[in-house]
């Protein structure tokens, strides 16, 4: 604890960090304050009834990086996700597009335009959901009958757009303010703080279920126990990596010589990140989500099977998982461009040829690495909603009964947890934790402190 006190006090003692530190807190402010101003011309209260019944849906998993906001359809309802999705489509086009794939290699100048290429995807994605949005809080009402847009029309559609387009675009500006003058990553703070804003509520919503006697002692510390857990293991395999050496040939140029040492290629576990989580839940919800729009019986009942705690939500989601994990690592790690620029300044893996040698037992190591961070992944991702919903193994045939008769109870109907306690949430502002802390502890040992570990250091931090 006294170590920890004195890296804060370290903190302030530095002008540059200590503005940096103020000016993020003072952003997130201005961002939480916005989260509180409501969209004109929709029913809180015909919304919040019609909320309820969204749980499980893609809306649930937009309303989770829009920091709560789509539930309530405030003025960022959109939250940051745009810009997201028009990173990673931005990503894609760089596989198949040679003129971005030439601008990702031309340095800085190159990813300003691509950049600036990603504001207006941002935009573009702004319009057309806000449009679909607005059309469909129209033509919904609440479980009572009462409608979500009281006085539909132009003009609800024409300030529905407004609004939540400029939402998102000042959000944008926001993270990359934070990104140039705070300190972190701009857009993963936002999501960080629409994240753990819910966390008091969280914590009041166990504490009135102890209460009621909704929520057990013994099931409480089981849950604190868990979340320990997970967050053990997160921080442990995101700091996992494997280090493949790297050996330089000694080059001689006029009377200097360059190269002779050896360092390491590091490649994470985890090197798609939380991107692969979300396209598998945006892709496993969409069945439930179109059910609710389209009432034809047959639908809905095959829709069902895809509802949160169902075997074949698990099935299918794991699966997307695992498949999106190799398909994003494809897209952002090229072993054939590494093992070439290790070829270019003349180094190679000891034991290795250069070329399609290097590059062959790179994709190699990295492919066994990925199906690790696959696995991680899932676990991270269904264990919770396992907690939440329960596993209704009743629905499997043959099995199903005498399963349901056997297996505990927490884990066929779930612990009756109110709040939404997502891996993915969890894994997010840990991740996010360790990014910022690492960056807070880089400025304190530039400037000669101490950082938040003194004998143990930062696995980020060497030397």
């Amino acid at each position: 604890m006294a170590i920890m006190l004195d890296s804060i006090r370290n903190i302030f003692s530095i002008p540059e960090l200590r503005k940096r530190i103020i000016f993020t807190l003072l952003v997130l402010a201005v961002y939480r304050i916005g989260a509180q101003i409501p969209n004109p011309g929709i029913s809180a209260s015909a919304l919040a009834e019609l909320w309820e019944t969204q749980k499980g849906t893609l809306l649930g998993m937009v309303d989770l990086f829009s920091g709560r906001n789509m539930s309530r359809m405030t003025i960022f309802a959109l939250g940051i996700m745009p810009y997201i999705s028009a990173s990673i489509i931005l990503q894609l086009l760089q596989v198949v597009w040679p003129y971005l794939e030439r601008l990702s290699k031309e340095g800085e100048l190159g990813r300003k335009k691509i950049t600036q290429y990603t504001r207006y995807g941002t935009l573009i994605i702004c319009i057309i959901q806000s449009f679909g949005i607005s059309f469909l809080l129209e033509n919904l009402t609440s479980p009572g009958g009462a409608p979500i847009v009281p006085n539909p029309g132009v003009g609800f559609k024409f300030m529905t757009i407004l609004t939540l387009t400029t939402g998102t675009v000042f959000i944008m500006w926001l993270g990359e303010q934070i990104s140039d003058r705070g300190i972190g990553n701009g857009i993963s703070l936002i999501i960080f703080a629409g994240i753990v804003v819910d966390f008091p509520r969280a914590a009041q919503g166990l504490i009135n279920g102890l209460r009621t006697g909704d929520m057990t002692p013994l099931r409480i510390i089981f849950l604190m126990a868990l979340m320990v857990g997970v967050i053990v293991v997160i921080v442990f395999v995101e700091r996992g990596q494997r280090r493949l050496p790297v050996s330089y040939a000694k080059r001689v140029v006029g009377r200097k010589i360059y190269g002779g040492q050896s360092t390491h290629l590091p490649l994470r576990v985890n090197t798609g990140g939380v991107i692969p989580i979300i396209f598998a839940a945006s892709v496993i919800t969409i069945p439930m989500t179109v059910a609710q729009m389209i009432k034809v019986p047959f639908f809905q009942s095959f829709a069902q099977q895809f509802g949160m705690g169902m075997p074949l939500y698990f099935l299918f989601y794991i699966a997307a998982i695992i498949f999106f994990t190799y398909f994003y690592v494809s897209i952002i790690f090229n072993p054939t461009d590494v093992a070439d620029n290790l070829r270019k300044y003349g180094g190679f893996v000891p034991g290795i040829r250069p070329g399609k040698n290097t590059a062959d037992f790179i994709d190699a190591v990295l492919s066994r690495l990925t199906l690790v961070g696959a696995i991680y992944l899932a676990t991270i991702a269904v264990i919770p909603e396992i907690l939440i919903s329960g596993f209704k193994v009743q629905t499997l045939p043959l099995i199903g009964t005498f399963l349901d008769q056997n297996l505990p109870a927490w884990f066929t109907q779930g612990l009756n947890i109110q709040f939404y306690f997502g891996g993915t949430s969890i894994l997010i502002v840990v991740g996010v934790a360790m990014d910022t802390m690492q960056q807070i502890e880089a400025q304190l040992v530039m400037r000669h402190y101490d950082g938040f570990m003194r004998k143990g250091r930062m696995k980020g931090r060497r030397g």
